[in-house]
């Protein structure tokens, strides 16, 4: 797999439906939850697209500082279901912890996670803070590293 970091004006128009698809098929449609996702947050974002075989099977989003949190954020978080079982989301986090550590200059990021994966987020240095809540009626919990 191979990673692409790009602004929302670098995403062509394929990729841009590659990912929102993607997004969808996980967070609507896997996990049965009618939300909207086209949340007008894209635009400040940074895409981390994992490729693979010409076809987006990996995602993040990332936020500079006070764009989504007070710190820096990594959002939206997605392997394809068919592709998660070789490992993909821990590269797809170490890339993505990089990059922010690179692009905004900073090593305090804050996400928003599913509870049930808070195992996986506490192996890359994430620690809950504060309680659990509901969001679009899935347990969360927020987490920060430094």
């Amino acid at each position: 797999m191979e990673f692409l970091v790009k602004s929302f004006n670098e995403l062509s128009l394929m990729e841009l439906y590659s990912l929102l698809q993607l997004r969808s098929e996980v967070f609507v449609v896997e996990q049965d939850c009618v939300y909207q996702d086209i949340d007008g947050k894209d635009e400040k974002a940074l895409h981390v697209l994992g490729v693979k075989n010409n076809e987006i099977i990996a995602y993040t989003r990332l936020f500079k500082p006070s764009d989504y949190f007070e710190e820096a954020s990594i959002g939206r978080v997605i392997v394809k279901q068919s592709e998660r079982k070789y490992g993909y989301g821990h590269d797809l986090m170490k890339f993505s912890i990089d990059t922010v550590i690179n692009k905004f200059s900073t090593n305090t990021i804050k996400i928003g996670a599913q509870t049930y994966l808070q195992k996986f987020y506490e192996s890359h240095g994430f620690q809950q803070v504060g309680d659990g809540y509901i969001e679009d009626g899935i347990p969360h919990i927020h987490m920060i590293k430094n």
